[in-house]
């Protein structure tokens, strides 16, 4: 029985038809189409874009400089350098990602005790001139910085999924 049903789905090109039905299909229904630089698609609060270094509300930088985040690193693209400060807290004097080894795991951020390290939503950057794919700890906490509402309102989102 099965041959003879096999036999009749060949005869009649079955799977041409069924694949030209999906077609027809899709070709009747409204594209999704995006005008990419006037209409961005949605990114998701989760999403892993460029890096940034956060501060406490009163200004002062959050990182510790645990290196945690540079021991982590499987791409091993952090670099960090400190030394104590007058009142005894170790602060970062260099922080540098190189963005052409980072594989924007996300693992820095997951090892960073007190949140310093994120990644925002930001996927619109490019680099023109040797050495810009550097984010030194000055751009990093521009970033951070600029974007402090959206990184703040995400942590909270993602705090509150927990």
């Amino acid at each position: 029985m099965k041959k003879v049903v096999d036999y009749i789905r060949s005869l009649f090109l079955f799977e041409l038809l069924k694949g030209l039905s999906l077609t027809g299909r899709y070709m009747v229904t409204k594209p999704f189409t995006l005008e990419y630089p006037e209409e961005k698609a949605p990114v998701s609060p989760r999403f892993r874009g460029l890096h940034a270094l956060r501060r406490y509300p009163n200004g002062e930088e959050r990182c510790i400089a645990c290196k945690l985040c540079e021991a982590v690193c499987p791409a091993l693209a952090i670099t960090i350098e400190a030394e104590p400060r007058e009142d005894g807290s170790r602060r970062t004097t260099r922080y540098d990602i190189d963005l052409f080894k980072c594989i924007f795991c996300g693992f820095c951020e997951e090892s960073c005790p007190v949140d310093s390290i994120v990644e925002t939503r930001i996927y619109e950057y490019h680099f023109e001139n040797r050495g810009e794919q550097i984010m030194t700890k000055a751009k990093l906490l521009d970033i951070g910085d600029k974007y402090e509402q959206q990184l703040a309102a995400d942590r909270a989102a993602q705090a509150a999924v927990r």
